[in-house]
């Protein structure tokens, strides 16, 4: 037999859901098409904006002429300095006392992919990864590819579109002793909704009595409430509890450097022998994954974050981000309101970050799409970066009539 005709036998692959919408988005002749699928922020004109102070910094780093050259296996030094100072706060104990083992990664995703081979290699006893439910479709397939098993716990009411925190908790304390829970640190992906202060002392709790082993998720600190010292309470609130941590980081969203893929992989340790060890074993993990990552994103980010003022301006900037994320939540739900729905659209604007989770059931979504052209994800999930003074009526106007039999 030809050594070729196994190719004959390989199936078709389903296509990504996200990415999938966005094709279909580009293939749609309708002038009325609105893309509020992809988590990619676009301006009120409804294009994609580089930060000032990033081209600022592209251009310095040109001028100065950027070197070609291969990082090491953990990155760019100063990015992976800045990054973890940017998470964790530049007065943390932790950091100050050299406990916390960085890598840069192929952003938050290939952070996450770093972290489940690392669990996989060194927590053998624990088999399963615990994620909310919802969550960002990706998690359970990076998980799964590792060889973990992925188990859900509760996060939303959907039949009030907030936070079931009893649910949680209960789930938490079911899980088996050691397990692995993931959390998300801020803007929660896809709900747009976040615990309290006093839930999030709750779920800490929790995670202590189960002896569960901890990874946040942070991808949008900074870009969720326009604070990056705000969005990361939770974080490091966990740190200063001493849990068993691990942090992935990702610089797509707050700094627009989506295509650069520029993250971090961060373990909590309990001392710097503890952190040189680990340190050598993410480089073991990395080193025959893709063996260093890309510079060129991670150069700009220690750029801006290494100048005060320029740090000062991106703070500005990632601020103004949020703030008109958050102006489109309240116009939205001032568009829905002006359409004569009798429904309760006040969760589109209680929730945070860049998406709203519109309580929309997957028939009203192919209906949103499929007669109106609005391009969404089947869980109702929207990107308010989508959504501008352009289009918020009509998409209100859209939303109205494929949920108008509900009333």
């Amino acid at each position: 037999m030809p050594a070729v005709d196994y190719l004959s036998a390989v199936p078709q692959g389903a296509a990504d859901p996200i990415l999938g919408i966005a094709q279909a988005y580009k293939e749609c002749t309708s002038e009325k098409k609105v893309n509020v699928a992809v988590g990619a922020y676009r301006t009120n004109e409804g294009v994609p904006w580089v930060l000032p102070s990033v081209a600022e910094a592209e251009k310095r780093l040109c001028e100065r002429g950027e070197k070609k050259e291969y990082a090491g296996i953990t990155g760019v030094p100063s990015f992976v300095t800045h990054a973890l100072r940017f998470a964790y706060g530049a007065e943390s104990e932790a950091l100050l006392s050299g406990r916390i083992a960085g890598a840069q990664s192929l952003s938050g995703t290939g952070a996450l992919r770093i972290a489940a081979e690392f669990y996989r290699r060194f927590l053998p006893a624990t088999t399963e990864v615990h994620i909310s439910d919802p969550t960002w479709g990706n998690h359970i397939k990076i998980f799964e590819a590792a060889g973990m098993v992925v188990k859900k716990y509760r996060y939303l009411d959907r039949a009030s579109n907030k936070l079931d925190a009893d649910g949680m908790l209960a789930d938490i304390a079911a899980a088996p002793a050691g397990s692995v829970i993931l959390l998300h640190a801020c803007a929660h992906n896809p709900t747009g909704i976040d615990p309290t202060a006093e839930q999030w002392k709750a779920i800490s709790a929790a995670v202590k009595q189960g002896g569960h082993h901890v990874l946040m998720d942070s991808a949008y600190q900074g870009f969720a409430s326009g604070d990056a010292e705000a969005d990361a309470a939770a974080l490091r609130q966990f740190v200063d509890e001493g849990h068993s941590m691990l942090l992935s980081q990702s610089f797509a969203k707050n700094f627009g450097l989506y295509g650069e893929r520029v993250g971090t992989l961060s373990v909590v340790c309990r001392d710097a022998a503890e952190c040189a060890r680990v340190t050598s074993q993410l480089k073991l993990i990395i080193r025959p994954m893709y063996s260093s990552p890309p510079i060129h994103g991670a150069l700009l980010v220690a750029e801006v974050l290494d100048d005060a003022a320029l740090a000062a301006q991106y703070y500005r900037e990632c601020a103004s981000m949020a703030a008109r994320i958050k102006e489109m939540r309240g116009t939205l739900r001032g568009a829905l309101g002006k359409t004569g729905s009798t429904l309760d659209w006040a969760h589109v604007e209680s929730q945070i970050g860049m998406f709203a989770y519109t309580g929309l059931t997957a028939d009203e979504c192919d209906a949103m799409t499929g007669e109106y052209h609005v391009y969404l994800t089947r869980d109702g999930r929207i990107s308010m970066a989508g959504i501008n003074t352009g289009n918020v009526q009509y998409v209100a106007d859209a939303m109205h009539a494929v949920t108008a039999k509900r009333a």
